[in-house]
C-alpha cells in the first residue's frame, strides 16, 4: 500500500553541498575556511532539531491515537 519515499533529490543535494564545502575548505581566505566549519555545525544542528521534532510528532500522534480509542 505504501511505497518507500524517493530521496534521490535530497541525496544529490546533500552530496553537492558537501562537495562545495570541501572545495571551500581549500580557499585562500581564512574567513571562508572558518565559515565552512560554522556551516557544517549549523547543518548538524538543524538535522538534530528536525529529528527531535519528528520524534515529538510521533509521540503526540501515538498519544492522540490512544486518546481517540478511549
Amino acid at each position: 500500500m505504501f511505497t518507500k519515499q524517493d530521496n534521490t533529490f535530497n541525496d544529490i543535494r546533500q552530496k553537492s553541498l558537501e562537495a562545495w564545502l570541501t572545495e571551500m575548505e581549500q580557499h585562500d581566505d581564512i574567513a571562508v575556511r572558518g565559515g565552512v566549519k560554522l556551516c557544517r555545525d549549523y547543518i548538524k544542528l538543524l538535522e538534530d532539531e528536525k529529528d527531535k521534532l519528528k520524534q515529538e510528532n510521533e509521540l503526540k500522534n501515538s498519544y492522540l491515537k490512544k486518546m481517540a480509542k478511549k
